[in-house]
């Protein structure tokens, strides 16, 4: 980034004598040179919302100081900066709406939302989907794998192929959107320790790299990134649960057993209950509420037009 600087710099240094170029950016800049809240027509829907109603900012702009500078990532594309806004606001937020009440995400959603084109990856190999930073930002990657002609929304795999293409969204971004949100409500309200004693002395902490998805349940877990602690264990069934279908979760218990031995469901089924009655008691909604509207508006999104603004 600082050498493109450089030569856009330099580049208008020399306006005084020659043109660097007779082309106009048909599109707003995907870097932050410009962060006027109304400064395009998007920006102007991003205020109507998120920002006034929910005080919900995204950063979809390129900015160096926003990004992890362990890592190297890329800026989204505007195009797809728009239709993950679009589904966002119609598969999350107004989900919660629906469900809890606007106050709900007016009080305790993250305030802001940063796009990344691109994936982190972490030295062990593992592709970061998401971060959660204190409960005030949750960061999206992978942006720009998206395709808006062909939306795929998968919410019947148990296992879904990471290396599908088109991408799944429900895998790469409705899933880990619930997941860093869960850990929002966790760092607020303390939730049960009952839930970390299920599994006590069963987490990878170390290798979860290496545990299969399809043979997590048999340990007790739904993925392998759950297998790593309780908190994400804890993160990672309800992210699952709430974008898959009854028929979808069932199949993740059932590879929880093995011949006679069910334990690794029985665990996967006590965790989920203590996620249960601690969102009812500490957050008064029902999971399975949150899951049937979830699913629904997911096969709505199908039908949205995403290149527009509405």
């Amino acid at each position: 980034m600082r050498k493109i600087f450089n030569i856009l710099f330099a580049c208008t240094i020399s306006l005084a004598f020659v043109a660097c170029s007779d082309d106009e950016p048909k599109q707003p800049s995907i870097f932050a040179n410009d962060l006027s809240a109304d400064s395009t027509a998007f920006d102007k829907w991003l205020r109507t919302n998120y920002s006034d109603p929910y005080n919900i900012r995204i950063i979809y702009r390129y900015q160096d100081y926003e990004t992890d500078q362990t890592y190297n990532v890329i800026p989204a594309k505007m195009e797809n900066v728009k239709a993950l806004a679009k589904m966002m606001k119609h598969i999350w937020i107004d989900a919660y709406g629906e469900v809890v009440g606007q106050d709900f995400i007016k009080s305790y959603s993250p305030r802001i939302f940063q796009y990344i084109g691109s994936a982190e990856y972490r030295s062990d190999g593992a592709m970061v989907l998401g971060t959660a930073e204190g409960g005030l930002k949750i960061t999206l990657f992978r942006v720009n794998a998206m395709d808006i002609d062909n939306i795929y929304i998968d919410s019947i795999s148990p296992f879904p192929n990471s290396a599908a293409v088109p991408i799944d969204m429900n895998y790469w971004f409705f899933h880990t959107m619930h997941h860093e949100f869960l850990h929002i409500l966790q760092q607020t309200r303390s939730y049960p320790t009952e839930f970390n004693t299920v599994s006590a002395g069963k987490y990878h902490a170390n290798d979860w790299i290496n545990v299969k998805d399809e043979e997590a349940p048999l340990e007790g877990f739904v993925t392998g990134y759950a297998s790593g602690e309780a908190r994400e264990d804890m993160a990672e069934i309800y992210s699952t649960y709430v974008t898959h279908t009854p028929e979808a979760w069932e199949k993740i218990l059932k590879a929880g057993e093995k011949g006679g031995d069910t334990s690794g469901r029985d665990a996967i089924e006590k965790k989920l209950s203590i996620i249960k009655s601690y969102l009812k008691e500490s957050w008064g909604f029902e999971l399975d509420d949150l899951r049937k509207v979830v699913l629904r508006r997911s096969h709505e999104v199908l039908q949205m037009d995403l290149k527009t603004l509405d």
